[in-house]
């Protein structure tokens, strides 16, 4: 198994972990953290939108496809 050193970020988080000690705010800190990322993702998709490199024919086409991953027998 490979050993891998945590980045500037994993070590701020796990120190910040160290201080929830119940149910409560880890729930706190998991919905910080996705209205964190999603409001990323919002962002990201603003400025693909205004350089025209996303478009309702996207979204749209998006919509349409299969992405389920098929089962085999």
């Amino acid at each position: 198994m490979e050993s891998s050193s945590l980045n500037p970020t994993q070590l701020h988080l796990l120190r910040m972990f160290s201080y929830a000690k119940d149910e409560a705010s880890l729930n706190e800190l998991k919905e910080a953290m996705s209205a964190y990322f999603a409001r990323r993702v919002e962002e990201g998709m603003d400025e693909l939108w205004e350089k025209g490199l996303w478009d309702q024919e996207k979204n749209e086409n998006l919509l349409d496809e299969h992405l389920r991953t098929p089962y085999y027998e």
